[in-house]
Formats: structure tokens, C-alpha cells, sequence
């Protein structure tokens, strides 16, 4: 990829925790050329445990000397999760008080200013079925600049990245995150666009026997449009991914299907794909969205966030198999946008992009 593209992928896409070592996924994310890793605090949390009695600081620690020594940079800690619009005010009190004073901790220690929130999809009441979250936009808001403002008075500040999640309880679309980032307005807060929660909204439908929802095509080129408006500086990075059309639709018959559990959510831990794995079920015009994204002026950092089934397979060869396929996808990615920009250049005489 470009100087102005910059590969990553997080260590979650390369193999289970507690199933794959994390400094396993390290070592290969290194060995096939990714610069950028996603760390996920679940993998931390498991080598806290496994080698560090423990003890997450000293974990932190090694992580950090590791992805050092293999030219790794930490992109962000991720996911901060649950957070926005809690009903329950004293969970909110503590998540900021406490959770977000250790997660200031971890990320010092490894090197990045960066924590991931995504839009709370925290599970209603088994018993009732009642939301524990509010889909009032002036209280998300407010929170929002609640852990913005705490990060930005640090020593050094840290900045938060959003992102909507394609099950959020009420924020699921692209465009309601990049309206609560413009909301909140402030200059340590930013969005992570990612191509499978986009195409989730506004193309794909687990429930159809098609995958593809009946309105696709106009909804996409609308969803494109509007991509291509947007202001690349609030931007942070993006996510790049596929989903495997699956034989049926994931509804109450489907081996994926868990009760009261949202069906993409299903969807999307057992059966995300790398781009242009068509070969595999990937379907999703994943190319049209990242071409919106830097026709509006994005450059950073690119990543790789997948979920699969096969990823909790126990064989040491899953986390140099995921690297390899991960950034066979990219390459695949510099070369259809290559591909573009030579037709782009016959028609206009201008090459917008080179990867």
C-alpha cells in the first residue's frame, strides 16, 4: 500500500484468545508486512492471566516491548464497551471513574492515544426484555463529551475513536455516528468507518434468503454519496472487511442463530470475511465504500477487523493463515484500485488514488 495507506489489522483477526497467544499473533502480523495492530483489550486480558499472574500493566508492558522490537505500531485499545447512554447512571459514574482511569494506564503504557468506543448494543433485561440504554441523542451526546473531555485534560490527551455498530441498541448506521462525532465537537473525538457494519445497514440482510435487502441498490449509491461528503479529518481510520453469504437465512433455524441475540451480531462473529475472498461467500461491494471514503480525502490507517468461527480453531497455524490471507486482501484491494484509477485516468486524466 501508499505512504497514505497504511496496513493494520487487530490481533482478534488472527486467531482466538486463549486459543492463539497474542505475541504468536504479533510475530505474524509483523512477519507479513502489517505495520499497525488493533490490540483488543479480551487478548490482553487473557496474557495478563496466562503469563503475568494477572497483573494487566505488566502484560501492557511486554506488548509494548514486543510490537517495538517487530515495528509494530499500537493503533488503539479497543472496545470501550457499553458506555454511552446508560440508564443506570451509577454504571456510568464507574466506567468513568475507574474502567477509563485503567484503560488511561494500559494505553500509556502502550504507546497509543487511542481508545475505541462503539455505540453501546448492551443486551435488554432477560427478565423483562426493557433496554438498559437511552436513545436520547442529547444524553449520548453528553456522554460522549463526558470521556472526551476527561481524555482531553490528560497529560498527554488522549483521543476516543466512535463507531456504529450494525446492532446498536440506537446508534447502527454510519450516519447517525458521523452526525454524533460532529455533535459532540470536539477535537479528540473522531469516527472509525467500517465497510461491514456500513453494507449491513444499507445492503445486506441476514434474514433474506438473498442476503441482500430489496432497496440495495438505491441505498447504496445514496449511502455513497454521502460518503463521499464527508470530512476526512474526522476520520481516524477504517475497517475493511466482507461477510460470507451464508446458504440460508440466519433465522431460528440457522446453526448461528442464538436466542435474543441480534442476527447480525450472529452474522458477524461467525462469518466475516477478508475483502474480495469471493471464493469464500464474500459478496458485499466492500470496493465502492472504501473508493467513497478516500474520494473524500481519507488517508491513514487501513485494518482488518474480522470475526469467524474458524478463528478458535486449536492449530497453531491459524494466526500465520489469517496474516497471510489478511494482507492478500490488501494487495488485492491496491490493485482493483489501481484497476479504477486506470479507467478514471482515461476519462478525466487525473489519478485520484494509488495504493
Amino acid at each position: 500500500m501508499s505512504s497514505h495507506l497504511l496496513p493494520a489489522i487487530p490481533n482478534m483477526s488472527l486467531g482466538a484468545p486463549g486459543v492463539h497467544s497474542l505475541p504468536s499473533k504479533l510475530h505474524q502480523a509483523s512477519i507479513h508486512g502489517f505495520q499497525g495492530i488493533e490490540l483488543f483489550i479480551e487478548d490482553l486480558n487473557s496474557l495478563a492471566e496466562t503469563s503475568f499472574s494477572g497483573n494487566h500493566l505488566a502484560a501492557a508492558h511486554h506488548v509494548r516491548n514486543l510490537c517495538d522490537k517487530l515495528n509494530l505500531t499500537i493503533i488503539c485499545l479497543q472496545p470501550f464497551l457499553f458506555y454511552e447512554g446508560l440508564l443506570d447512571r451509577t454504571q456510568h459514574d464507574h466506567l468513568l471513574n475507574t474502567k477509563l482511569t485503567h484503560w488511561f494506564k494500559i494505553s500509556r503504557i502502550l504507546g497509543t492515544d487511542l481508545i475505541q468506543v462503539p455505540s453501546n448494543f448492551l443486551p435488554a433485561d432477560p427478565e423483562t426484555g426493557e433496554l438498559k440504554t437511552s436513545g436520547d441523542m442529547d444524553l449520548i451526546i453528553s456522554d460522549l463529551q463526558k470521556i472526551a473531555d476527561i481524555g482531553a485534560a490528560q497529560d498527554p490527551p488522549f483521543r476516543f475513536v466512535y463507531e456504529a455498530i450494525s446492532w446498536g441498541n440506537h446508534v447502527y448506521n454510519w450516519e447517525d455516528s458521523y452526525r454524533i462525532v460532529e455533535e459532540v465537537n470536539r477535537p479528540n473525538f473522531g469516527l472509525c468507518l467500517d465497510t461491514f457494519h456500513i453494507l449491513a445497514r444499507v445492503y445486506a440482510d441476514p434474514l433474506s434468503p438473498t442476503f441482500i435487502t430489496s432497496t440495495a441498490k438505491q441505498d447504496l449509491q445514496a449511502c455513497l454519496a454521502s460518503l463521499r461528503r464527508i470530512d476526512p479529518r474526522r476520520i481516524y481510520y477504517i475497517q475493511v472487511v466482507d461477510g460470507e453469504r451464508l446458504n440460508s437465512a440466519l433465522d431460528e433455524t440457522h446453526p448461528f442463530y442464538v436466542k435474543g441475540r441480534p442476527c447480525r451480531m450472529s452474522w458477524s462473529r461467525n462469518a466475516r470475511l477478508f475483502p474480495f475472498e469471493e471464493e469464500r461467500g464474500a459478496f458485499m461491494p466492500v470496493l465502492e465504500v472504501v473508493k467513497a471514503i478516500l474520494d473524500a480525502g481519507f488517508e491513514g490507517w487501513v485494518s482488518l477487523e474480522l470475526f469467524h468461527r474458524d478463528l478458535a480453531r486449536k492449530d497453531d497455524t491459524v494466526p500465520a493463515e489469517y496474516a497471510a490471507r489478511g494482507i492478500e486482501s490488501l494487495r488485492e484491494l491496491g490493485r482493483r484500485l489501481s484497476d479504477l484509477n486506470v479507467r478514471s485516468a482515461a476519462e478525466t486524466g487525473v489519478v485520484q488514488h494509488r495504493l
